[in-house]
């Protein structure tokens, strides 16, 4: 309850905050995208640290900020946590490998998938 609740929060304040980013600032890159990315990586890295502080922050909290909202907000800052966290663990090769794992496989998803359809159509 506490993740979908959080989700639909976030989801709308990602609607939100890129539609205005998009409308104010015209940009020949996804400037929305960009700062909705980087918001909520700075959000979800203050959640995890918060909860790494002993009872700062319940279980359900943090599942109702970090999983919820930020992941409804957006997935890109579980992304970066993920790799932050394993770098912070002294890894190096893994956070490099899922880097370029997720960036090239998910290109190409994307791309398969608009052929896919292209080709049905």
């Amino acid at each position: 309850m506490y993740i979908g609740i959080g989700s639909f929060i976030g989801g709308v304040c990602r609607y939100l905050c890129q539609q205005f980013v998009q409308n104010n600032y015209p940009s020949s890159i996804p400037l929305g995208t960009l700062i909705v990315n980087i918001v909520g990586c700075f959000i979800i890295g203050l959640v995890y640290e918060l909860s790494s502080k002993g009872n700062l922050l319940s279980t359900d909290m943090r599942l109702f900020l970090a999983t919820g909202i930020c992941g409804g907000f957006t997935t890109f800052s579980s992304f970066a946590y993920e790799n932050v966290s394993m770098v912070l663990d002294g890894e190096f090769f893994y956070p490099l490998l899922y880097v370029l794992i997720s960036v090239i496989i998910g290109f190409g998803a994307v791309h398969v998938g608009i052929l896919f359809i292209k080709l049905i159509f």
